[in-house]
């Protein structure tokens, strides 16, 4: 039960982690203003424009050959949060909101800072590793805590360490809902670690919020339907190769019938018991082609000392050092079949190997070795 646990976490959180990339892969061709909402020491906000990319300053200098309006920019902006939300803005400050990417920076006060040392192959699997911990080194449980790390740094002794942000995610996501509601198409929350590192621990979209969801519902379907397919290849390739192999047995028996039916015929009619030999000759298996395929057959480790046909029935005895690979070797080969031990497999003192009993059936075959 516990390796059923530790697998359905870990197949959850792949998902997670493929669904984060495909999420940040996808965001990165969104056009978006950016815009800080910078959290003060009294508690206020400033808001203002962020340093654009390179990509939103190439599209910058597209909508100023469309608009020579829009390269004017906005001073910056004082605001507080109230009971009922933020405060009004005004109108130009509205309009860059709509459809921009706010990144809301709160106090380092308002998150719990944990260090965390990790051995250093540990490094791939942290997102995971991390959420299994975050009810260890946080009051709050995975689902309760909106967190991330700082950049991992490597330690001496092949070991790295890094800083887990995190705050309780009730905190966060008003302010950001908040923000959200004044047009915003995303918003990330972040704060300032202790070398100065910025550490986003929330995000939020507007629209297509639920992408990443989806993306891991796809991921989920796809795995499945690939699971069942690949389930139900190997189930009809069960079946059909034993299919083949029944009308392989079936063809090669009439095959050896009609030779038999054919040589008793070429014998003449009026000698019965010539015929009679005839086809006793093509229908029991032979002992000397028993004998040259068991020869044939017998590992180098392996010698027979007793050796006893009786009808279709074989009776081996001797030493090898592998027994039960001798059920398999027989079973494998077309003269022999339903090969088992008919004795405990002993190992005298003297003896160089184990000391078997096999009997196996004979079975007759006029085709040439596979």
């Amino acid at each position: 039960m516990t390796s059923f646990v530790t697998l359905k976490a870990v197949y959850a959180a792949w998902l997670d982690a493929v669904a984060r990339t495909a999420d940040a892969a996808l965001a990165r061709f969104e056009t978006h203003r950016r815009v800080g909402l910078v959290e003060d020491e009294d508690g206020g906000f400033t808001l203002g424009l962020a340093e654009p990319d390179v990509g939103a300053r190439k599209r910058a200098r597209k909508d100023r050959r469309k608009d020579a309006d829009s390269a004017a920019p906005l001073p910056d902006h004082r605001l507080r949060l109230t009971d009922e939300g933020i405060e009004t803005l005004p109108p130009a400050w509205s309009a860059a909101l709509r459809g921009s990417r706010v990144e809301l920076v709160l106090k380092p006060s308002r998150f719990l800072f944990c260090p965390l040392e990790l051995p250093k192959r540990a490094g791939e699997f942290l997102d995971g590793i991390v959420r299994a911990q975050i009810d260890r080194l946080t009051p709050w449980s995975p689902a309760d805590a909106a967190y991330h790390w700082t950049r991992p740094r490597e330690q001496a002794g092949e070991r790295i360490a890094l800083m887990v942000v995190a705050t309780a995610r009730s905190i966060v996501a008003p302010l950001a809902q908040a923000v959200a509601d004044l047009g915003a198409a995303a918003v990330a929350v972040s704060t300032t670690g202790p070398e100065g590192e910025a550490v986003t621990v929330f995000e939020t979209r507007a629209h297509g919020a639920d992408r990443r969801g989806r993306v891991r519902s796809v991921l989920h379907g796809a795995f499945v339907a690939t699971g069942l397919a690949a389930l139900a290849t190997m189930t009809a390739t069960g079946f059909i190769a034993d299919h083949y192999e029944a009308e392989t047995q079936q063809l090669q028996q009439r095959i050896a019938e009609r030779r038999a039916a054919i040589r008793a015929g070429q014998g003449g009619g009026g000698n019965s018991a010539t015929a009679l030999l005839e086809r006793r000759k093509h229908a029991t298996p032979a002992s000397v082609m028993a004998l040259e395929a068991l020869s044939a057959l017998l590992p180098d480790h392996t010698y027979a000392t007793e050796l006893r046909i009786e009808g279709d029935r074989l009776q081996i005895v001797g030493i090898t050092r592998d027994a039960p690979s001798l059920i398999q070797i027989l079973e494998q080969s077309p003269h022999f079949g339903r090969a088992t031990f008919f004795a405990p497999t002993t190992r005298a003192e003297n003896d160089p190997g184990e000391r078997f009993h096999v009997e196996a059936r004979l079975r007759p075959h006029f085709g040439l070795e596979p």
